[in-house]
């Protein structure tokens, strides 16, 4: 089973991060982890086409190895946010090394002129002690949506189905600019957008 919507009670153990924003607007926030690689720019380009604006998670050796996809983003008015520099897990990394490679993802974005406040943990896992000295810095970012576009046991059809039911207004969404989630993206993410475009949503930066 895959679970597109995180608990409640989950947003209220974990109440240092940001899960949702509170509105009664219609908007939703778009976000895509692990980027920048060339699918990037395919996102972008639908994007563009829905007048949409995102926020991009960013893992730094990705943005050295695409320093033009990771600066387009920025021209296009998209948020970034840090990814750490190898995409490493909290649980498997000590504090000193966690935060070192934190500091050098944002030392490579600021390379290029943005700016380090916003930060998600790869794979959502991150230690109490992390999280704690990283807050100094950023606003800490999960989800409320997960896409589940990553998985190669979820059909296309229902990884935007199953998007679409857990969607609210305020929702932080995660789909992902990885290779595994290709065939499941190009599905989901124009017709995700065309939906909610459809119900008068708007679709902003955090």
């Amino acid at each position: 089973m895959h679970i597109h919507s995180t608990p409640k009670w989950l947003h209220r153990w974990l109440s240092g991060f940001t899960w949702h924003k509170p509105t009664d607007r219609k908007v939703l926030y778009l976000t895509f982890d692990d980027g920048p690689i060339s699918m990037t720019e395919w996102i972008l380009d639908v994007l563009k086409d829905y007048d949409a604006k995102a926020t991009f998670f960013c893992v730094g050796e990705n943005i050295m190895r695409n320093p033009h996809i990771f600066c387009r983003t920025l021209a296009e008015g998209h948020a970034v946010g840090n990814h750490t520099h190898n995409h490493l897990s909290g649980w498997k990394s000590s504090l000193k090394h966690y935060l070192a490679n934190t500091a050098l993802c944002c030392a490579t974005m600021q390379k290029y002129g943005a700016v380090c406040r916003l930060f998600r943990p790869p794979y959502g896992r991150i230690t109490a002690r992390q999280a704690t000295a990283l807050r100094q810095q950023y606003e800490l970012i999960m989800w409320d949506v997960l896409t589940c576009d990553y998985s190669p046991r979820i059909r296309p059809q229902d990884c935007l189905q199953n998007s679409i039911a857990a969607t609210q207004k305020g929702s932080i969404v995660v789909f992902h600019d990885n290779k595994k989630a290709d065939v499941n993206i190009r599905y989901a993410l124009p017709r995700y957008l065309a939906h909610f475009a459809d119900l008068g949503f708007t679709f902003e930066c955090l």
